[in-house]
């Protein structure tokens, strides 16, 4: 696949949006009342509804024409056969492996990879378990609160799963750290008995700089609480340097592996949900595992017109290259799923966020939109005015439960109700003939109404995906996690990047090694720039 492939179906698209472009999604509903039939799917006990979007079955097909012609299908069975998908690191990128959805026979540096998995979990599921009972003892007994420390997807991962399955979360209590700022880490360590807590140190390579700055200050804190004796007890890793972990002084039995062809931000399945297992049981852990398995299955084995995340990529290309969307809204009425949004900003951002194309060219068209959201009716009362009025139209995605857990009844409906007339007025609008009626119908004189009606007035034509789902339980949310993640893919796919890399993450911590010690000593002498040195100097000042 070339950029100058991909640039000839942008021109092809382009005048499908011409085409379209003085069309209206109402105008489409009111010419065919049952459009909602021909632009939905149904995946389990989950719908997805892309009926709100602009386009029709013509401009559909050219999307999912040029899907095939890029070849997505076999770039798609390249993965999940284990080929070297990640070109500049070398590496496969063998997540879907994780849920068991890759054949047992495939093999990567010599290795079974089935059967590597399947070692790592039952470890996992055996500590978990003996974890939630109470029969793995620390200095004060049994371990009432975990601690996950991380970074990036062996953080973000784990802590928005947690918060989406706390109903379930009947194990201790789980904290979750990452940022390098001594916030983070003192709030958690206020909170918890030193003698009855577990670290999992989640780093594969034990250096990540603001895991171990974090892990180590944990660990001073608990041998000056539990003296240094018992400290490792407290300890788990995540991690494939057993060197390391031993030094720190944690024992190779709870040190658990993962491997070079997971990212971290593809890691939830592997051992970097080990947190999550213990909070949950081992049972649901395998519950989401299968969840994101059906997703697999339906994103190997569908063809391409009846496929969700390939569907959700394309729609995603269609606004980020034709329509010039630079950002795309997700929306969870699901107030557990308010980690949502950040994971996928990781997901979206640091896989496809990328101008260089897999063959080291630049690329000369847009790459992944600029992800943001808020859950429920927090976000109407934050951004949606921007949603229905601002200059530019924002492609969004709500998520929808039929059924909540520990429902209220009428909060559950009033929640469900902005849902649905949210994704309505995105789509319809009001014109101004109607605002001027109904303000005068209100008591308003006309000329009063005319002069307000302009800011009243909405364009609609905004176009939104509702994905609606039973009840948000560990199946469902393995199923919606796999399904975006497989749209990450198909986009780098058709954008022509590699989605398995993040090199744009080295420069700053390159750069923040150098600057460190200046800080430190208030020497601004070795400063790159003139605004680096001042600033230094202001932030010795303040420091005196």
């Amino acid at each position: 696949m070339t950029a100058q492939r991909f640039s000839d179906f942008l021109n092809v698209l382009n005048v499908h949006r011409e085409r379209l472009v003085s069309t209206t999604m109402a105008e489409m509903f009111d010419a065919n009342p049952d459009r909602f039939l021909g632009f939905s799917l149904c995946l389990d006990s989950l719908v997805f509804d892309y009926s709100k979007n602009r386009i029709d079955r013509n401009s559909f097909e050219a999307l999912i024409d040029m899907a095939r012609s890029l070849e997505i299908e076999s770039l798609r069975d390249a993965m999940f056969r284990g080929d070297i998908v990640n070109t500049t690191e070398n590496r496969a990128a063998l997540h879907v492996a994780l849920r068991g959805s890759v054949s047992q026979d495939v093999e990567v540096d010599g290795k079974n990879v089935a059967e590597a998995i399947d070692s790592v979990l039952k470890r996992m599921r055996k500590f978990s378990s003996v974890v939630r009972n109470g029969f793995y003892t620390v200095t004060g007994g049994k371990i009432l609160d975990v601690v996950n420390i991380g970074i990036g997807g062996s953080h973000t991962g784990p802590a928005m799963a947690a918060r989406a399955l706390d109903p379930f979360c009947d194990g201790p209590k789980l904290h979750f750290v990452s940022n390098v700022d001594g916030a983070d880490l003192s709030s958690v360590l206020g909170s918890i008995n030193p003698q009855t807590t577990l670290f999992i140190i989640a780093s594969k390579t034990f250096t990540t700089a603001e895991t171990m700055m974090n892990a180590n200050t944990a660990r001073k804190w608990l041998a000056e609480n539990v003296g240094e004796e018992n400290v490792g007890k407290h300890f788990a890793a995540l991690s494939t340097n057993q060197s390391d972990t031993r030094k720190f002084g944690i024992d190779d039995e709870r040190c658990f592996e993962f491997w070079d062809w997971v990212g971290g931000r593809y890691s939830l399945w592997s051992a970097i949900g080990l947190s999550l297992m213990i909070g949950i049981g081992p049972d649901r852990f395998d519950e989401m595992l299968s969840g994101a398995k059906t997703a697999d299955r339906h994103f190997a084995e569908e063809p391409l017109e009846k496929n969700i995340p390939v569907i959700m990529a394309l729609l995603g290309i269609w606004y980020r290259n034709i329509w010039n969307c630079s950002s795309h809204a997700i929306l969870p009425y699901d107030h557990r799923l308010a980690g949502l949004p950040c994971w996928l900003q990781q997901l979206d951002m640091e896989s496809n966020g990328k101008s260089i194309d897999r063959s080291g060219n630049p690329v000369d068209y847009d790459t992944a939109p600029v992800v943001f959201g808020e859950p429920g009716t927090n976000g109407q009362h934050a951004f949606y005015q921007l949603l229905h009025q601002g200059t530019n139209f924002v492609p969004c995605d709500f998520l929808l439960a039929a059924n909540a857990q520990g429902e209220m009844f009428e909060h559950q409906m009033a929640l469900a109700a902005n849902c649905l007339a949210q994704s309505e007025a995105l789509m319809r609008g009001k014109d101004e003939e109607t605002v001027i009626a109904e303000l005068v119908a209100g008591g308003m004189s006309k000329d009063q109404a005319k002069s307000l009606a302009p800011h009243k007035v909405f364009s609609g034509n905004r176009p939104s995906n509702t994905i609606l789902y039973e009840r948000l339980e560990p199946r469902t949310l393995g199923m919606i996690l796999a399904l975006y993640e497989h749209k990450a893919f198909v986009q780098g796919a058709i954008w022509n990047v590699n989605s398995f890399d993040q090199w744009g993450v080295e420069l700053g911590k390159q750069l923040a090694a150098d600057i460190e010690p200046s800080l430190k000593s208030g020497d601004d002498s070795e400063a790159a720039n003139s605004s680096t040195a001042c600033l230094i100097r202001a932030f010795a000042k303040f420091r005196e």
